[in-house]
This record gives structure tokens, C-alpha cells and sequence, in this order.
């Protein structure tokens, strides 16, 4: 796939504006709430941020790396890479969202989390997101590659953002549909 890399950092700084507002609102929500879950395998909506923070202190440092030592001319376009692209628009949530697992030192669940600790990590890792996004207009999407979390794989920074971002909303659509239950 090939896209507009202006059109796509916007779309994306649109999805982490959206992140960052959800989680303004969960400020004011009763806290037995925000550890309610609907079964003894699932998350409540606390394990649902945190599990995105373990994964954004990794991306976010990577992502940083990346950019900081990027020496590609910058493109306007972007070209997504074949796996890139599909492990993007995996974590894309639907109507049927395909079941993952994920790795145990990315899994909060039964863990012992303090709300707004979580809360407030998530909110200054997202405004951290926007700010790469920022940085990474200048930069080429497509020949700046960054590591992931699966050992010897490496995506193009422009599907690095999309996995990132679309991993997150999946997130926040889980953790709105535990607040619908309630």
C-alpha cells in the first residue's frame, strides 16, 4: 500500500488525540470501575492501558533511535512493506476482531495497579507518541526501519506507527466495551 505521508501522520495523530481523550475521561471514573472485569480472563479496563504502556516504553524508545539517527532523505509518500501492513491492519478492531495472545511480560492481568499511576503513564507516553509523529514529517517512513518486539523482524517506520497506533485503539475499543458492561 502506498499513502500520502502527510494524510497518514494526521490520521494517526487524530487516532492519538482520541487515546488521550479517553483517558482524560477514565480520570473521572470510580475506580472500582476501572478494575472491574467481566471474568477471571479478561482485563479490566486498568490492565487494558497498562498493557499499552509496556508496549509503548519499548516502541517509543525505538522509535526515538530510529529517528534520531535517520539520515534517509525524507519521501511524501509512504510505502507500507508486506509484513508491516498486515500486522497493522491485524490490530485494526472489527466486528471480528481476531484473538491474539500476548507475550507474558506484556500481560498485566492479575496484576497489582495503582489507576491514576496508570493513567498518567499512558497520557505522557502518548503526548511522547505525537511528539515522534512530529519528528518522524521529516524523515522517510519507508527506508527508516525499527525493531519490534518479535525477535529478527524489523518494520518500516511509517507501519511501525500504524501497528503501534491500530494496537492502541484495539485497546481502548476492549477497554470502552468492559465500561459498556458495567
Amino acid at each position: 500500500m502506498i499513502f500520502n505521508k502527510e494524510e497518514l501522520l494526521n490520521e494517526l495523530i487524530q487516532l492519538v488525540d482520541s487515546h488521550i481523550e479517553f483517558a482524560e475521561t477514565l480520570r473521572s471514573k470510580d475506580i472500582g470501575n476501572l478494575h472491574y472485569k467481566l471474568n477471571d480472563k479478561s482485563w479490566s479496563v486498568v490492565e487494558c492501558i497498562e498493557h499499552l504502556n509496556l508496549y509503548a516504553k519499548f516502541y517509543n524508545k525505538e522509535i526515538t533511535h530510529r529517528i534520531e539517527t535517520s539520515n534517509y532523505p525524507t519521501s511524501d509518500v509512504f510505502k507500507s512493506g508486506t509484513f508491516g501492513n498486515k500486522f497493522a491492519m491485524d490490530m485494526l478492531p472489527g466486528e471480528q476482531m481476531k484473538k491474539m495472545n500476548t507475550f507474558k511480560s506484556k500481560n498485566p492481568i492479575y496484576s497489582k495497579l495503582d489507576s491514576e499511576k496508570v493513567l498518567s503513564e499512558f497520557l505522557n507516553l502518548q503526548k511522547e507518541l505525537l511528539d515522534l509523529i512530529e519528528k518522524a514529517k521529516t524523515k522517510n517512513l519507508t527506508k527508516t526501519k525499527t525493531s519490534i518486539t518479535l525477535p529478527l523482524l524489523k518494520f518500516r517506520l511509517g507501519d511501525t506507527f500504524r501497528f503501534v497506533i491500530y494496537h492502541n485503539e484495539r485497546h481502548v475499543v476492549q477497554a470502552k466495551n468492559v465500561l459498556k458492561q458495567l
